[in-house]
């Protein structure tokens, strides 16, 4: 397991949360397997992220669908969690999840408080994000789709996507980079822009017309 090292020692001071923070909001990130979760959370968390990823072993030969991610040679067994401060009021703890299906019976314990998600897709490999999508849908949860960019990455229209994904019009699709801290953000701030989109939703829809 990967702490980053973490030998005995306290927070650094710029890991302690400002004392102007009023409000802390708890999000997602989830994905099938190797489409880049962990990266995600190391490179937008401001403190150092801690990870659980163990070495890949025989024990997931034959469970592990490794198609298109041949070289990668560890795995998220549990979650990765980092935080980012948004605004001097406002902060994100971010999770990561399993990516692989046997360790799905975490979701629970990590979705428990959060306020919605993000969907990391790999557009090489698109059918291993059909049953995450599907999981969220059956809980409810409000999610963006963020398309990561690898090197063999195909390019496809945005809509067509959207039709391949079965998603419907109102979920926002972005384009990010996880290896950007940049990029990231731009993702989790779509997010909440989102998710402030919805809660404004019924105040407008009950809205009385004026005159």
């Amino acid at each position: 397991m990967d702490f980053n090292g973490s030998e005995p020692r306290g927070p650094r001071e710029a890991e302690l949360l400002p004392a102007t923070v009023a409000t802390a909001v708890k999000v997602v990130i989830v994905g099938g397997f190797g489409v880049g979760k962990t990266t995600l959370v190391g490179a937008v968390s401001e403190i150092r992220p801690l990870t659980t990823e163990e070495t890949m072993t025989e024990a997931g030969v034959g469970i592990d669908d490794l198609a298109g991610v041949e070289r990668k040679n560890s795995t998220t067994v549990a979650m990765d969690f980092g935080r980012i401060t948004i605004s001097d009021e406002l902060v994100l703890y971010v999770f990561g999840t399993p990516g692989q299906e046997r360790f799905w019976f975490l979701w629970n314990g990590l979705f428990e408080g959060a306020l919605g998600a993000v969907v990391l897709v790999d557009t090489r490999r698109l059918e291993v994000s059909f049953d995450v999508l599907g999981r969220l849908e059956d809980r409810g949860v409000p999610f963006v789709v963020a398309l990561n960019a690898f090197p063999e990455s195909p390019g496809y229209p945005v809509e067509e996507l959207r039709a391949a994904l079965d998603l419907p019009h109102h979920v926002p699709i972005v384009q990010c980079d996880a290896r950007s801290r940049e990029s990231s953000r731009d993702v989790l701030m779509a997010l909440m822009r989102y998710l402030y989109d919805l809660a404004a939703r019924p105040a407008a829809a009950t809205a009385q017309p004026v005159g």
